[in-house]
């Protein structure tokens, strides 16, 4: 006996619609191979406060000295480069997934900036990126008085 399925086409045409989702969410997510080695795109979290632009990248492994940061604008570029650790002649590697190579990540940012006034700070393996907003993009506060 054989067992008849019904044919949907709305159900066939939802699953063309995760696929898309995964598809995009692989292509914008997920950080990108790039660079002469096995490094990948930095993962990247930015947000905002009244008074600055806060950036925080993953960058565990490397060294404060081999990252340069740049603000050009409104742009926010983070690169370096991981120098390749010595490879091992007489070991046969199953899996070699160690980064190494240059890596850059370019980010748009919300608002105007003070780049002169950015800090950074490196901790476990996390590079923060402090900006301050410009003065005329803070929200100003405006005081009622009743008469």
């Amino acid at each position: 006996m054989s067992n008849l399925i019904r044919w949907e086409p709305a159900r066939e045409m939802m699953t063309l619609r995760e696929a898309m989702d995964h598809l995009f969410d692989d292509a914008f997510t997920r950080p990108l191979r790039m660079g002469n080695g096995n490094w990948s795109v930095p993962a990247v979290d930015m947000y905002q406060t009244d008074n600055e632009v806060v950036v925080k990248a993953a960058l565990p492994g490397i060294k404060a000295d081999e990252v340069q940061i740049n603000v050009t604008g409104e742009v926010l570029s983070i690169k370096g480069e991981v120098k390749e650790k010595e490879e091992l002649k007489e070991k046969a590697y199953h899996i070699r997934e160690q980064r190494w190579g240059t890596f850059e990540r370019t980010i748009a940012l919300p608002t105007d900036v003070i780049s002169d006034k950015a800090k950074a700070e490196f901790e476990n393996g996390v590079l923060t990126i402090t900006l301050p907003k410009a003065e005329e993009v803070r929200p100003k506060t405006i005081s009622i008085k009743t008469k």
